[in-house]
């Protein structure tokens, strides 16, 4: 049995990961930085950074704030705060992460003339503490929320709270009333704002970061390499300090804060499900629902435990093949993993059936169903990350087929391309259906639940790996600007190119992961508009023949479309006002082609910031206030039909833009190495062109996907008691 007493070893693990995460931040620091001109180029890439951070910071604490408010008065003060909190630590992750990266750049640049093994060694410290700080801030994070609410927790408490809300004209009244309208449970409002604060964060890095980073790297890369015919990041195009800046606010910054709500919410989603569990089984014991309440927080506990073993692993092996060591990192953390599930797992004693689910494991014992779940959601995770790499690194034939095809010209690479990435959702849509369907026999929505926390498990190493690749991609540029030996540009390239198969992985684990977390966050939405404890997994909300859920879908498959064209003409806006700066430094200062004169990276840097500030606000606000138009214009059954329809899209178009843009990236990586002409040749201009299509696909439009649809999802979650159950016509 498993009490709330074992809070505080998730307390202790996450803290264990935090301090882990300092501590490889001053193994970071002890790596040399190299010579002055090097560290020059590396604080402009910091200030950048950090500049925009700041800037985005406050827009996005204004509307944190507000959104605080509201909750606080149409709720609870208290929500408010656990709302503020879970931005906190999604934010404080984000600049942890970012801090390391980019003082870890300069280091990898100077380990790389040292060899592979100091390169890799400093990189893969710096990106650590990106990962580190993931698992450990969030866990120590909620484990400190349930702590200091557990009496909302336990047993005798779970409750459906009613308030009545009366609408006149656009004012909102709250009444006493014990029949009233709005149900509220106190323990699923707390968490559910923790990770609402959290999706809220991630959302806003990820777009604002990602159009930042993707308008810089687009206008480099085609005034630089394709117009002015110069390598990247030659330090005579005034785009190149903004493309590594880029690099750390969209794929360090942005990619923490993505992958830590990620997390939160598959730990969220279970423990909620747990609490509409014991509301709706009269039969539970408090045994029974402690240990279903608890087990994410343990599950996640030993995975923090497992990446920490992993990451120290990796870092203390004696590397001369970047690849195999992160992905035998990968299998040993992994491993331990499955065997510290699997010791947990044993500990429980009693067993339980989970009731109105439908489930077909139904005589086995709890441990089992339990395991099953768990491990149909690390085996999706694994087959997807294995999709994406196949479909996205030049060592297998789909991007050394697209790459033999760009020797025809830019069109049929973009038309290759666009088709690679939607053959490539076939795959991966099968293996989430199938771990779905056993996941649910074997445990209910509780197993669909508790499967995407398998699948996140190991977050810690994931998105250690992950960072990585960012951190030695800014070293491939200081490398490149500051005229260093070509043999150091090779080292760095070769560590960046395994750092793009790593990224195509960890986004298929967070791409499988939403759909699964997501999933079960609309069932605890369309649970919690039940007004009695009775009616919980019996409401028939969603009733398919029902004209306002199909329009509620229909919508909700159009949103992620229309999100798309916003982060894209974000992306093409932004650079478009940065292709156009280029051409005029060039034009007006021919000296700077020559060598002889320096360019304005600082209005480079501006120009960027100043575009994606601007650009992110209304995606961002559009996937908040969704579902409170759909919700208060089409009531409650409208909205369900709109989390729906929002998944199957949203799930399609993250996994197609993350697999096309992989593949044009890679493609151009491959003819780079000298494949089909090289360098310079008519067939690498027109990879470098399908390279700038995939850009804002695979670094703004994909990672965003997944954060929108667990972002509405939550905000359904919290404020769906407010919404009427009919359309405003009909009241």
């Amino acid at each position: 049995m498993f009490s709330l007493g074992v809070l505080w070893f998730s307390l202790v693990a996450g803290l264990a990961s935090s301090i882990m995460a300092f501590i490889m931040l001053r193994v970071t620091l002890k790596h040399p930085e190299g010579e002055p001109h090097m560290v020059e180029i590396s604080k402009a890439i910091r200030e950048g950074a950090n500049a925009f951070l700041e800037e985005e910071g406050k827009k996005i604490a204004l509307i944190a704030v507000i959104i605080a408010v509201i909750l606080g008065v149409l709720f609870d003060f208290r929500y408010g705060l656990a709302f503020l909190f879970g931005a906190f630590v999604s934010e404080m992750a984000g600049v942890i992460g970012m801090y390391a990266a980019t003082r870890a750049n300069v280091r990898v640049t100077n380990g790389a003339r040292k060899g592979l093994f100091n390169a890799f060694s400093a990189a893969f410290s710096g990106g650590s503490v990106m990962g580190l700080a993931v698992a450990g801030f969030s866990l120590t994070g909620l484990s400190l929320l349930i702590l200091i609410f557990r009496k909302w927790f336990m047993y005798d408490e779970v409750a459906i709270h009613t308030t009545k809300y009366v609408f006149e004209g656009i004012k909102l009244f709250k009444v006493d009333d014990p029949n009233g309208l709005i149900s509220v449970i106190k323990s699923v409002m707390l968490i559910s704002s923790y990770s609402f604060g959290a999706s809220f964060i991630a959302l806003f890095d990820r777009v604002g970061g990602g159009m930042y980073t993707k308008a810089a790297d687009m206008s480099a890369d085609l005034v630089g390499k394709v117009e002015a015919g110069i390598e990247e990041d030659d330090p005579r195009n005034p785009a190149t300090i903004a493309d590594n800046v880029g690099d750390n606010v969209g794929d360090v910054a942005g990619l923490g804060a993505d992958i830590l709500e990620s997390y939160i919410a598959s730990i969220v989603s279970a423990a909620i499900t747990a609490v509409y569990i014991k509301l709706a089984d009269h039969t539970i014991t408090s045994s029974q629902y402690l240990t279903l309440l608890t087990l994410p927080l343990v599950l996640a506990s030993v995975g923090v435990i497992a990446s920490m073993i992993g990451v120290i692993i990796v870092k203390t092996r004696k590397v001369q093949d970047a690849q195999k060591a992160l992905s035998s990192g990968n299998v040993i953390t992994a491993f331990l993993v499955l065997l510290f599930t699997f010791i947990v797992i044993l500990l429980l004693k009693e067993n339980y059936q989970f009731k109105f689910t439908g489930v077909l494991f139904g005589d086995l014992h709890l441990k089992w169903r339990l395991l099953i779940s768990i491990a149909s959601g690390l085996l999706a995770g694994v087959l997807i990350s294995r999709f994406s790499e196949y479909y996205t690194s030049y060592d297998y034939k789909p991007v050394k087929v697209l790459a033999e095809k760009t020797q025809t010209g830019v069109a049929v690479n973009i038309t290759s391309g666009l088709a690679l990435g939607m053959k490539s959702t076939l795959l991966p849509v099968l293996t989430l259906v199938i771990a779905i369907l056993v996941a649910y026999w074997a445990a209910g929505t509780y197993g669909i639940a508790i499967a995407a926390l398998g699948m996140l498990s190991f977050v810690g190493y994931i998105v250690s790996v992950d960072s990585y690749g960012p951190v030695a991609d800014n070293a491939g540029g200081i490398a490149q600007m500051s005229e260093l030996d070509p043999k150091v540009r090779e080292i760095t390239d070769r560590l960046d190119s395994v750092g793009n198969t790593t990224a195509a992985i960890g986004k298929g684990f967070a791409i499988g992961s939403a759909a699964f977390a997501a999933l079960s966050l609309i069932v605890s939405y369309i649970w919690g508009t039940a007004k009695t404890a009775d009616a919980v997994l019996m409401n028939p909300i969603v009733n398919l023949v029902n004209p306002y859920t199909l329009i509620g879908i229909l919508i909700g498959g159009m949103l992620p479309h229309f999100f798309t064209a916003l982060l894209i003409n974000g992306v093409a806006d932004t650079a478009a006002l940065m292709i156009d700066e280029i051409r005029r430094q060039f034009k007006e200062k021919p000296g700077i082609l020559e060598g002889k004169d320096k360019p304005d990276y600082a209005r480079c840097i501006g120009i960027t910031a100043k575009g994606a500030i601007k650009k992110m606000v209304a995606p961002g606000m559009l996937a908040v206030v969704t579902p409170f138009i759909i919700g208060f214009l089409f009531g409650k059954s409208a909205v369900a039909g709109l989390l729906i329809g929002c998944l199957s899209s949203a799930v399609m178009i993250a996994l197609y833009s993350a697999n096309a843009g992989g593949a044009w990236d890679n493609a151009k990586k491959y003819i780079e190495q000298g494949h089909f002409g090289g360098k310079g040749t008519p067939t690498h201009a027109a990879a470098v062109i399908g390279d700038t299509v995939g850009d804002p696909l695979k670094d703004t439009v994909g990672p965003s996907m997944d954060i929108l649809v667990k972002l509405m999802s939550v905000v359904s979650l919290v404020f769906g008691s407010i919404f009427p159950d009919q359309p405003f016509f009909l009241r």
